[in-house]
């Protein structure tokens, strides 16, 4: 087995956990998309050409309440501007692929995958050259992971119409929790989750989704603001004992 597929399987191997926390998500999502008035083909279309969970629970509910096109594609584009900073952050491991390998990893990148993906990238373990199989690995998991349970949500929906309301999307929430804490591993980091948290809940009334924006951009102000207050302490303190 070569080193490239061995990295793939890895990939598709720690992603398991977010697997299962977002398995019922996806089902939730076919079943509330046929029930909002797409039909079975649009849902899975969906799934396939936009994959993006939160932009696509957005966009149905939208749909079903006769919103028009040009308010549907500003709101879900507003929901995923989350990914420009993923994109910042993955930059530095994937500038060295040719466009081939960077256009499907950036359709297919997901806050799941980049929680995995960039724990992986802090590793120095393994080459460079070969992690961006590590990435593709996650990302196909999660893309088939999404489109089967969308198919399993479509096949539900009219045998159990009420699954929208049984909580199960909570499950994604807390194993996404159990991937982020562990990584924080500094003063700062803890700094912009507590701040974008505590932003998230102040401003979730917000339309448009703008709350995950706001709180987006105020972690990583206060995460700036912790690590520039952080190096001025550690330049007292060399100050201090070189007195």
């Amino acid at each position: 087995m070569s080193s490239r597929f061995k990295q793939a399987l890895l990939g598709a191997r720690d992603t398991i956990p977010m697997l299962v926390g977002a398995a019922p998500f996806g089902i939730i999502f076919g079943t509330l998309a046929v029930s909002s008035g797409l039909s079975v083909a649009a849902t899975l279309a969906m799934s396939i050409f936009v994959f993006a969970g939160s932009a696509q629970f957005i966009a149905a509910s939208l749909i079903a309440s006769g919103t028009g096109l040009a308010v549907i594609l500003v709101t879900t584009f507003v929901v995923n501007l989350r990914h420009m900073l993923y994109s910042a952050s993955l930059l530095p491991y994937v500038k060295h692929l040719p466009q081939r390998w960077r256009i499907p990893l950036a359709f297919w990148l997901t806050d799941e995958t980049y929680a995995i993906v960039q724990n992986h990238y802090l590793r120095l373990q393994v080459p460079l050259k070969h992690k961006h199989w590590y990435f593709l690995g996650s990302c196909l998991a999660m893309y088939g992971n999404w489109v089967a349970c969308t198919l399993i949500g479509v096949l539900l929906g009219s045998s159990l119409p009420g699954m929208a309301g049984w909580g199960l999307d909570f499950a994604m929430v807390a194993t996404f929790i159990g991937i982020v804490v562990p990584s924080l591993r500094s003063r700062p980091m803890v700094v912009a989750a507590l701040v974008a948290a505590a932003v998230a809940l102040l401003a979730h009334t917000l339309p448009y989704k703008l709350g995950l924006i706001l709180a987006a951009l105020a972690g990583v102000v206060a995460g700036l603001v912790a690590e520039q207050l952080k190096g001025a302490d550690r330049t007292g303190e060399v100050a201090d004992e070189q007195r």
